[in-house]
């Protein structure tokens, strides 16, 4: 996923609750709710229900065309249901689908791609394995903090409410990622006045975890003293603080956190993108160049939406790399990891925002290829000035299928072919997929 950002849950109704009614749940929805017919027509969204179940399930508030409706009972159990293997899965909104086995689980989960691409007019899809992370590797999350009197809760936010859960017993998370949490939950009644209602950013760095507290009170002198000797005690690599909509600000460093893409050290940022878990990364970075594979050595390349280098590094070992993002700060720290690798002959980088000025037809004149990461929300201007442009060779890294089926569409239009595509899952039990399609014309 690009942009990080805490789980919420779905929109209460005040509405009366209705009756609960006998219903047969048909298939899976994106959502990986179970879908059934209501009496009147209409389409029931059942979360927790599985294809093949009869069930008792309560109608609530309108969702799309349909209505969201509860789940009461299973009175007759898909073979597929199992038990969900986390203590927090009835409570806690961050995973969804942990009631789904393993067979189904993968098949809905890579079926998120397919049905993306089929809408964008490929309907016959040359779809790799799912590449799946492992439970406990994920290195970033977006936690909030709740202070109930004396006692601190850090978690996703809860199934159905605007509550938060506690998690110290996650799953998907990092054990590191946990340990921090778990450190922050303890402390956290020491800063009760800084940190009611605040959220933590964590993100796992090899110096280890970098910590970013984001509250709408300021501390003061003895808080930032209390903050830094607290960053001492959990071992952080860094504590950052800011309110919300604003830059860290680092309150302790200790050791300055950075990651590594290919060969180059670089400076992460307070925040910065980083792919969800290493292994996803790895397989991201793996479909990415084996796309590439045919193409010359010291080929020229674009990397759009670059980050911090995550593509743009490993490209570089074999093409020369036109890197453009937007954020500065992802910027510099990319600048920073090109001198530290000696690769400034081989990446050019450029901060560019690539909604308000896409690369143009004249600047992809020469290049080989364009690789792009964009953002949740897709990237349709830039992909409609490639379609307009002269580039023949795409590689869509997604997050978010309903955005890859719409940029999608705009290159099949413009006559390009789907050569392949491999859906990756980082972040388990839950609808995230990222998906790298490679397109040529």
């Amino acid at each position: 996923m690009r942009r990080q950002g805490s789980r919420r849950s779905a929109r209460r109704s005040d509405a009366p609750a209705a009756e609960p009614l006998t219903l047969a749940v048909a298939r899976l929805g994106a959502g990986g709710d179970g879908i059934a017919t209501l009496p009147d027509g209409r389409a029931a969204y059942i979360a927790g229900a599985l294809p093949g179940e009869t069930v008792e399930a309560a109608p609530g508030a309108k969702r799309g065309e349909g209505v969201a409706a509860r789940l009461v009972s299973v009175l007759s159990p898909s073979p597929e249901r199992i038990a969900p293997p986390c203590q927090h899965a009835a409570l806690c909104g961050g995973c969804s689908v942990q009631h789904m086995g393993e067979a189904l689980y993968a098949t809905w989960k890579a079926g998120l791609a397919a049905a993306a691409l089929s809408r964008a007019g490929f309907p016959a899809v040359a779809m790799a394995p799912l590449a799946r992370s492992a439970p406990g590797t994920r290195r970033r999350a977006d936690l909030a903090i709740r202070l109930e009197g004396r006692h601190a809760i850090v978690g996703f936010h809860a199934r159905g409410s605007g509550a938060v859960a506690d998690i110290p017993g996650c799953l998907v998370l990092h054990p590191a990622l946990r340990e921090a949490a778990a450190a922050l939950r303890a402390a956290a009644p020491r800063f009760a006045a800084l940190l009611r209602d605040a959220s933590a950013v964590m993100t796992l760095a090899r110096e280890g975890v970098d910590l970013w507290l984001v509250s709408a009170r300021v501390p003061d002198g003895p808080t930032r003293a209390a903050l830094a000797a607290f960053a001492r005690e959990a071992r952080l690599a860094r504590l950052n603080w800011s309110q919300p909509g604003h830059e860290a600000e680092p309150v302790a460093v200790l050791a300055p956190p950075t990651v590594r893409f290919g060969a180059a050290s670089v400076p992460l940022p307070a925040g910065a993108f980083l792919q969800a878990t290493e292994e996803g990364e790895a397989a991201i970075v793996s479909a990415v160049l084996a796309a590439l594979a045919d193409l010359p050595a010291n080929a020229r390349v674009a990397d759009l939406y670059a980050g911090c280098g995550t593509l743009t590094f490993p490209l570089a070992e074999r093409f020369r790399v036109l890197a453009a993002e937007g954020e500065a700060a992802s910027v510099a720290a990319l600048k920073k990891g090109i001198g530290s690798a000696g690769l400034s002959g081989r990446i050019v980088a450029e901060a560019r925002d690539l909604t308000t000025r896409p690369l143009s037809a004249a600047e992809q004149k020469g290049l080989a290829a364009v690789v792009l990461d964009p953002p949740r929300d897709g990237a349709a201007a830039q992909v409609a000035a490639l379609a307009s442009g002269p580039t023949r060779r795409i590689v869509y890294v997604s997050c978010n299928p309903n955005a890859l089926a719409r940029d999608a569409r705009i290159l099949h239009e413009a006559g390009f072919r789907l050569d392949g595509a491999v859906p990756i899952d980082q972040f388990l039990w839950s609808p995230h997929l990222e998906c790298v399609a490679s397109f040529s014309r």
